[in-house]
């Protein structure tokens, strides 16, 4: 008798136990923090950026801002109104990279020279202040901790609107160069073609009085010191392949010394002759033979990150 009442008391505090532990963890379910709404999709936003390989080196800093403002909002927080205002702000600094890497994306396609960039840049600050008033206002009502990131989103705002204020003027100067030069953008960089005018008929030493555009090139050079180079020269076909293809080392050469002649250092230039390979015209007329008879300077574009 004294076996079956105490197996019933054992049964009765399992019981208990199991109900007591039950409740605990249902209290401690529907208090604990979970992530914030919004911050998984402020999080893909960002992870599609980072994964862009055309946006995701052009904004490094301001990707990195981003990154930590996701991850500051990702925190679970009880108090769903600052947790609202963190996701708010994550979201933000993931479009104003987005806009700014989107914004030297445009600038390094050479297409910023546009309308449609400039209608897009024109939108990316206004987004910004847009942002930046907002911010303003949750601050206002929320307390110092969300007036101290108003005022932070405001200087990022007029930061970008600097950045892109400078980054117009230097699209500006740098098209202004390209028609001095008269070269022509292409996926090689920007290529200047010089006729035989640079030469006489069969040889390879510059004519005097014939670099105006050389000079043009050593100011472009000069300008900016991050581009390199290619120098290319061509023949038409008249002569043997042999001979052509001497004749386009040596002006090719010629024009790399007077480069290097004008201050502009050799590791930035290539030389390289090409004989009449690659013509651009009929070889079977004189005007088309002297557009094969030709000098080729191709500009490289800039490296990413000093764009």
């Amino acid at each position: 008798m004294n076996t079956i009442n105490h197996s019933n008391v054992i049964v009765r505090s399992t019981l208990i136990a199991t109900a007591v532990a039950s409740i605990l963890l249902a209290a401690a379910c529907a208090t604990a923090p979970v992530k914030p709404d919004g911050a998984a999709e402020a999080r893909a936003k960002l992870t599609q950026l980072q994964s862009d390989p055309n946006l995701a080196s052009r904004a490094a800093v301001a990707i990195k801002d981003a990154d930590a403002a996701v991850r500051i909002a990702e925190q679970p927080e009880l108090n769903k109104e600052l947790a609202a205002h963190r996701v708010y702000l994550a979201d933000r600094k993931v479009d104003t990279a987005k806009a700014l890497a989107e914004t030297r994306f445009a600038e390094d396609q050479r297409a910023g020279l546009t309308a449609q960039r400039d209608s897009a840049r024109l939108d990316a600050r206004t987004h910004e202040a847009d942002a930046a008033k907002v911010q303003a206002a949750t601050a206002r009502a929320e307390g110092a901790e969300q007036k101290l990131a108003a005022d932070q989103a405001r200087s990022e705002a007029g930061a970008a609107q600097l950045a892109a204020a400078s980054s117009e003027q230097q699209a500006a100067e740098l098209q202004r160069q390209i028609d001095v030069l008269q070269a022509k953008p292409t996926d090689r960089g920007l290529v200047l073609t010089l006729g035989d005018v640079l030469f006489t008929t069969g040889r390879a030493d510059l004519k005097p009085g014939a670099t105006g555009n050389l000079d043009k090139l050593v100011a472009f050079l000069n300008k900016y010191p991050d581009r390199s180079v290619a120098i290319q020269g061509y023949t038409d076909s008249v002569g043997t392949e042999d001979f052509n293809q001497r004749l386009s080392e040596r002006r090719a050469d010629s024009v790399k010394s007077y480069l290097t002649g004008q201050g502009i250092g050799s590791t930035r230039l290539s030389a390289l002759g090409k004989g009449r390979n690659d013509p651009v015209a009929d070889n079977d007329s004189a005007t088309g033979r002297q557009q094969n008879r030709r000098v080729e300077v191709i500009i490289s574009n800039p490296p990413a990150a000093l764009r």
